[in-house]
């Protein structure tokens, strides 16, 4: 069972349950909050999120994974192909299985009088096929960021806001912003560590095309912009002043940013920039939320 649980790297739901939380919670303040549909906007945005790791693991175990040496506890995938503990078409079966279960819900809140829902699902499923599976593989083309911030921020956030409301939403889209840029650090400080590997299988992802050099420069442009949205969204979209609490992560962001600069070159000494890079999405994601939920009080 812990293989299979490696194989899921479930850690990482964190990305798609954080941008969830927070459409919830702007619909919370519009009184449209539902928990039964919580739920299952979570499961089955979970079910998809799994699905794209197994993916994502099938195809790099063709490619960049069985030559990458740095490993992380991040990054590197999960080994289970490599290490021979589970085979590759099982991995390709459990993928398409967890897409399957994410369709289901789909289907489900369709059901429920939220039709849309199958559009936004199919967009995110096929973020998920095109990130890792040919002939896209976005993940190889310089792509692979910009897909991801999309699929694991606006559109999980407008997502579960049209399932609490039954209506789309301008600022719900927009609150996913911060979150699309902390994902897409989390994928970008991750390819650190896998630059050597990548390059020579011909895995082109940005960090690959610019260099680690220049691109610690660019993560910590990503990290500040996630901040910057915030304020924006205050003073353009018109949230709550209260989403500033977010900021109390600012500290975890800074300190990533300063490891990372240092250690940009050493896979082992970037692993606490990894590990404060998610925490600070997930720190950011609830203080977000909150601030979402006390505007409704005060």
């Amino acid at each position: 069972m812990n293989v299979y649980l490696k194989a899921l790297r479930a850690p990482f739901l964190a990305g798609s349950l954080i941008p969830v939380i927070i459409g919830a919670a702007f619909a919370f303040t519009e009184k449209n909050m539902s928990f039964p549909l919580f739920v299952i906007t979570a499961l089955g945005v979970s079910a998809l999120h799994l699905g794209a790791n197994l993916l994502n693991d099938y195809y790099d175990a063709k490619g960049s994974d069985p030559i990458n040496m740095r490993l992380t506890p991040f990054s590197g995938g999960s080994r289970v192909i490599q290490d021979g503990e589970i085979a590759p078409w099982l991995i390709l079966l459990m993928a398409l299985t967890f897409f399957a279960l994410g369709s289901c819900a789909g289907i489900w809140l369709a059901y429920l009088k939220r039709p849309l829902v199958l559009v936004i699902g199919l967009l995110g499923l096929s973020a998920g096929w095109a990130y890792s599976a040919p002939p896209l593989q976005l993940m190889s083309r310089g792509w692979g960021e910009v897909l991801i911030f999309l699929a694991f921020g606006p559109l999980v956030t407008l997502g579960t806001y049209y399932v609490m409301s039954g209506t789309l939403s301008w600022p719900a889209f927009a609150l996913g912003f911060p979150q699309g840029f902390f994902i897409a650090g989390v994928i970008w400080i991750n390819q650190f560590p896998d630059y050597k590997a990548d390059s020579e299988s011909g895995k082109r992802n940005l960090v690959v095309r610019w260099g680690p050099e220049i691109s610690r420069y660019l993560y910590c442009a990503i990290m500040l912009l996630a901040f910057v949205i915030v304020v924006l969204l205050i003073s353009v979209v018109g949230l709550s002043y209260l989403i500033m609490l977010s900021f109390i992560a600012l500290p975890l962001a800074f300190k990533a940013m300063r490891i990372l600069w240092k250690e940009y070159l050493s896979h082992e000494g970037v692993i606490p920039a990894q590990a404060l890079t998610i925490q600070t999405l997930i720190g950011h994601g609830l203080l977000l939320s909150l601030g979402l939920v006390l505007s409704r009080v005060f």
